[in-house]
């Protein structure tokens, strides 16, 4: 399996894993603040929109830092309303993904800035791949420690490895990515 792909499905499997916390969630605790110094999930929300509308428009061509982004603001509370939220969640995420399906193995060793500093297409989407998943973890985390009464786990369950490993290893040997039964699982979901 090609870089690029891998990589698709791995920015797309953390997306998934987000909405799936967040859809599990009381809307009123999309604006939580656990800790008066702490960030709400709306913020990180904020931060990873503008986060990705700065780095992935224009990608090939300008910085990634643009003179328009205001990442301090990404940090203070303006978004009011979940509809606000994901708006802000799926602008961010159309801006990347547009950029990233349109983006060939042969541009993976072009050379892309942010903030002055060179990378290479791959290395600046491998940046990004430790970036959101750092907030995404921390939206779950914000989402099962605000209403862990009824939460659903989003991976294997507490003393469910054996039957987990079971279940896998009953299947052929195959080559493929681990998230594509995840993938496939959310396609007939939506449908």
């Amino acid at each position: 399996m090609q870089t690029l792909d891998t990589l698709k499905k791995q920015f797309l499997y953390y997306k998934t894993l987000a909405e799936k916390a967040m859809n599990q969630i009381p809307e009123t605790a999309l604006f939580s603040l656990p800790t008066p110094e702490s960030n709400s999930i709306a913020i990180i929300v904020q931060h990873l929109s503008g986060n990705m509308k700065s780095r992935f428009t224009d990608f090939l061509e300008s910085d990634g830092e643009k003179p328009w982004r205001n990442r301090d603001a990404e940090f203070e509370s303006q978004i009011t309303s979940p509809s606000e939220l994901w708006e802000a969640w799926n602008q961010g995420w159309d801006v990347f993904f547009n950029t990233l399906n349109a983006l060939s193995s042969a541009d993976m060793q072009r050379i892309v800035y942010i903030r002055n500093e060179g990378h290479t297409v791959e290395e600046a989407l491998l940046r990004q791949l430790a970036h959101y998943p750092y907030h995404i973890g921390q939206i779950v985390f914000l989402s099962k420690m605000l209403f862990s009464d009824s939460w659903q786990t989003l991976s294997i369950a507490k003393n469910a490895s054996k039957s987990y490993n079971d279940e896998k290893f009953e299947r052929e040997k195959a080559i493929k990515h681990f998230t594509d039964s995840e993938i496939e699982k959310h396609k007939k979901n939506e449908n």
